[in-house]
């Protein structure tokens, strides 16, 4: 099952992708390589919308796990999305494409504050809308943020770049004999705990009829691939 023709997307980006080889922190030559690959994306007359998490820099639940209160750490994490989707506008800029980035923190020496219709019109100008700070608020994930914003930016698909190639029936790197699924339905996901997204998120898509489509981004060209509905990916929608 593929996915309906889609013109306006949102995609989201680990925080970790942007790493590249290293332990931590912002590869500045493997955001490049992104940037290229959101170019040719946006060049085939999509409209893109970016929302980036922060755990290259720091993961709020990590914090909290460590005795630091949650809201403070989920707050630390906010920010840390806030440099990434910097550090992103800085890449697609220097290849010319216009950006702007909107944080649900506001903080106006920087960056836009998110405001819906502001965002609408940055798309239909032919800009890259990237949405910072999830949703501004602690205990909610960037995975919550993106579906947040998928569903008011009214976008016809989520697409989910990390590490792995799709949804797995189990966590793959543990386990050899995983197996991946082509589609699974919200419900499936909800009910094994299938860790695509968080619950909230993937509910949220689910009750906004958003496909998910999870894919490997470290894979050269993938993203272009998957737009034009090849490549390996997983599909998350009702059947």
């Amino acid at each position: 099952m593929s996915l309906p023709t889609i013109k306006r997307v949102l995609l989201k980006l680990s925080g970790e992708v942007l790493m590249g080889n290293q332990q931590f922190g912002i590869d500045p030559e493997f955001v490049a390589e992104l940037a290229k690959e959101v170019k040719a994306a946006k060049e085939t007359g999509l409209e893109i919308c970016l929302v980036i998490g922060g755990g290259n820099i720091f993961r709020g639940m990590a914090g909290a796990a460590k005795g630091m209160d949650r809201a403070q750490a989920d707050y630390m994490g906010m920010l840390a999305t806030v440099m990434n989707a910097l550090a992103m506008q800085n890449a697609l800029e220097q290849l010319g494409v216009q950006t702007r980035v909107q944080s649900a923190i506001e903080m106006d020496k920087v960056c836009e504050p998110v405001i819906r219709r502001r965002a609408e019109r940055h798309l239909e100008k032919g800009r890259v809308a990237i949405f910072a700070a999830g949703v501004g608020a602690p205990y909610f994930t960037t995975d919550s943020g993106a579906a947040l914003r998928a569903a008011e930016m009214k976008c016809d698909a989520l697409l989910k770049g990390t590490s792995v190639d799709g949804v797995y029936d189990s966590d793959p790197k543990h386990n050899p004999d995983a197996v991946r699924f082509d589609t699974v339905t919200y419900d499936r996901v909800l009910a094994d705990n299938l860790k695509v997204m968080d619950a909230s998120a993937v509910a949220l898509c689910r009750d906004n009829k958003i496909p998910i489509v999870v894919f490997s981004i470290r894979e050269k060209g993938n993203l272009a691939r998957v737009l034009a509905g090849e490549g390996v990916q997983t599909i998350v929608q009702d059947l």
